[in-house]
């Protein structure tokens, strides 16, 4: 068997016709239906395979079909140092269609779990419960590296009747559709800390939505934002776990072979499809889709380590960037001086890109709220969230421990971190800086001409910078707040803080 040009595998594996395997149904399990497809991949196959597989009305002799289960497994071969070895995703399609963008998608699981299920009333985590239509599912082996020999596989799939066996019917959780509150009353404007990257065991996270909510409450987080991959299966369980002190924004990672797109703050249960490249040109539609959901789109650790990582889409059509990325390492070292650069090319335009951090948590040891971004807004609500992040009115901290605080005054007029200050080429200009929580370092003074100011911090952990420039010297300034030097490879020291930029002129 072979795979089409449209990545569909051109053998239909059809459950009408697959029989009962009668010890099995001596288990008490009624119409209980299995099928295998066995195949092999060669390098250069399709990223995401789709094998059709038709499920009847009824189950073989029994009543309606009321779940659906697969497995899968793949050929591992030991490879050399610096090959490609195998990996495989999967998820699923029902029978409204698997069309880029379509609305038939009913779970994801990447390469967290080696099988699923789905009932009306339940699912594995990633997935998502409801009917069992009749009709052409899709169930998705997608090849994320294929070695040299190529990769064999083997699917599995089920269906049944009643309640599925205890092997499936385990890794299964109810229907949730408690969603959380999109705005805290009584919390008005201020600045508000948050972590907008966070994984849960409904994609390939070990913490429970009950976990990772503790944890952003220890971290003194205001709010955090839920980025399952590829999937909206945990946004109805959110409600429980949100509160005056915590809000809780939906949200999801779109996982694409050329980088991972944060889709922070789309309404519950919108879902955005991540299977395209950079190549297919089909970015703005996506971000526009993640617009019209109600949300924005973040580019997510642009020298990610992993393979499908790093971001190779541009920053033309993205709302912000993720410049911090967890602990501080030389990917985000990477990501700054990369965003630097794009504010010095955007002055003459005016158009520039906001900076964030997030902890992108998924298990012990991660810190959730390292970093984690501080946000001005006028409410402690979504889509006030949301507009502060887009308009770049914030600025990262490694923790609730440090304070930051920036403004640049020209005369009577003055702007704060993300706002511009319009002034004439010779006007003076001061920006005064305040950092508190901190005792060994440096603030940097950054401009559109590199570092104009360095001061190490005050040892009783309070420093207040105060730097003149005019409009002709500056087109804008940020702060870097950098421990001690302690390792080569960092020879500035490693980031406590940043700011987004005041911009003149």
């Amino acid at each position: 068997m072979t795979v089409r040009e449209d990545g569909v595998w051109s053998e239909t594996l059809d459950l009408t016709e697959v029989k009962i395997d009668n010890a099995r149904r001596s288990t008490g399990t009624a119409g209980r239906s299995t099928g295998t497809v066995r195949g092999h991949l060669a390098p250069g196959a399709p990223d995401w395979v789709y094998l059709p597989v038709t499920v009847p009305h009824r189950a073989v002799d029994a009543d309606r079909v009321t779940w659906i289960a697969a497995r899968y497994d793949y050929s591992r071969p030991e490879v050399a140092d610096g090959a490609i070895g195998n990996a495989a995703d999967l998820g699923v399609f029902d029978p409204r269609g698997c069309e880029l963008g379509g609305t038939g998608f009913r779970g994801w699981s990447g390469g967290a779990r080696a099988e699923f299920v789905i009932t009306e009333a339940s699912a594995t985590p990633g997935y998502l419960p409801g009917p069992i239509p009749a009709g052409t599912w899709y169930v998705v082996l997608a090849p994320y590296t294929v070695a040299a020999d190529g990769m064999d596989f083997t699917v599995q799939v089920e269906i049944g009747s009643g309640t599925p066996p205890a092997d499936l019917a385990g890794t299964a959780l109810p229907r949730r559709t408690d969603h959380p509150a999109q705005l805290i009353t009584g919390r008005g404007a201020g600045w508000y800390r948050g972590d907008s990257h966070l994984h849960t065991v409904y994609s390939d996270g070990k913490r429970t939505p009950a976990d990772v909510a503790a944890l952003a409450r220890g971290r003194s987080l205001d709010f955090m934002i839920s980025t399952d991959h590829n999937t909206p299966a945990s946004h109805g369980t959110w409600g429980e776990h949100a509160g005056d002190d915590l809000l809780i924004i939906t949200g999801e990672e779109v996982t694409t072979r050329n980088g991972h797109l944060l889709a922070l703050g789309i309404e519950p249960d919108s879902w955005i499809d991540w299977r395209f490249r950079a190549v297919d040109d089909q970015l703005p539609r996506f971000v526009d889709s993640i617009h019209d959901h109600g949300g924005i789109a973040v580019a997510a650790h642009p020298y990610g380590g992993c393979i499908g990582c790093f971001w190779r889409f541009g920053f033309d059509h993205v709302d912000a960037v993720e410049v911090w990325n967890g602990p501080w390492n030389i990917g985000n070292e990477a990501a700054v001086a990369t965003w630097d650069n794009l504010l010095v090319a955007g002055g003459s335009s005016g158009r520039w890109l906001p900076a964030i951090g997030n902890s992108d948590a998924h298990a012990d040891p991660d810190v959730v709220g390292l970093p984690q971004t501080v946000v001005r807004a006028e409410q402690l609500g979504r889509r006030q969230i949301l507009a502060g992040i887009a308009a770049g009115h914030s600025w990262i901290a490694e923790s609730a421990d440090l304070e930051l605080d920036l403004v640049a005054t020209a005369g009577d007029h003055s702007a704060g971190i993300g706002e511009r200050l319009t002034v004439n080429r010779q006007t003076s200009v001061t920006v005064s800086v305040r950092v508190a929580g901190l005792a060994a370092g440096t603030i940097r003074l950054i401009t559109d001409q590199g570092p104009m100011h360095v001061q190490p911090l005050a040892t009783d952990g309070v420093t207040e910078v105060s730097w003149q420039t005019t409009g002709s010297l500056t087109g804008y300034v940020r702060v870097e707040v950098r421990h001690p030097v302690d390792d080569p490879a960092f020879p500035f020291g490693r980031m406590a803080a940043l700011t987004n930029p005041i911009r003149l002129r």
